[in-house]
């Protein structure tokens, strides 16, 4: 296999743009790194985005998830391992990236409104937009997983996105 396309190079505009709402969906989530790990997760296993799956899978370990919830992950419904707010962003993550099966139902969302302030709401919602979009850049361009190594979040967005990055070393999706 061979990436298509150095997404960070071919347009540098629109990969900052893409890094601008990736840096805001992980400041907001900042408090509850275990919850956006799972939301990332699960949302690559249903769009099948390799690189994404084996970027956050390793994240989240660094970040202390267990084995035992990655592994579950997939089938967290059948779980007792999640909370029922880490149940909730699943519930919506599922939802928001298959809105063309279904839309987003108002049972849906009124359950998941039982764990989430509208701004909570409003920030999940973009974090599952921002990586539904790292999902597709790196599946249409055939982003290589393997050699990501989990990276400090706070000291990369601190510096900024480095001007010329492998697309094997990114960081962000």
């Amino acid at each position: 296999m061979q990436s298509r396309i150095d997404i960070q190079k071919a347009v540098p505009a629109a990969f900052q743009a893409m890094l601008g709402l990736e840096a805001y969906a992980r400041r907001a989530w900042h408090a509850e790194p275990l919850l956006l790990g799972l939301v990332k997760m699960r949302a690559s296993q249903i769009n099948g985005c390799a690189y994404c799956i084996d970027m956050h899978s390793k994240d989240a370990r660094a970040h202390g998830e267990t084995e035992q919830r990655l592994y579950a992950l997939n089938a967290w419904k059948e779980t007792p391992f999640f909370s029922d707010r880490e149940r909730a962003a699943l519930l919506w993550t599922e939802a928001i990236t298959l809105i063309s099966d279904a839309g987003a139902p108002d049972p849906i969302y009124d359950e998941v409104r039982k764990c989430f302030t509208e701004e909570e709401l409003m920030n999940l919602t973009l974090a599952i937009v921002a990586i539904n979009g790292w999902n597709r850049l790196c599946i249409g361009f055939r982003a290589i997983p393997g050699d990501y190594e989990p990276k400090t979040v706070d000291s990369y967005f601190a510096k900024g996105a480095p001007e010329s990055l492998a697309s094997h070393e990114l960081v962000t999706p």
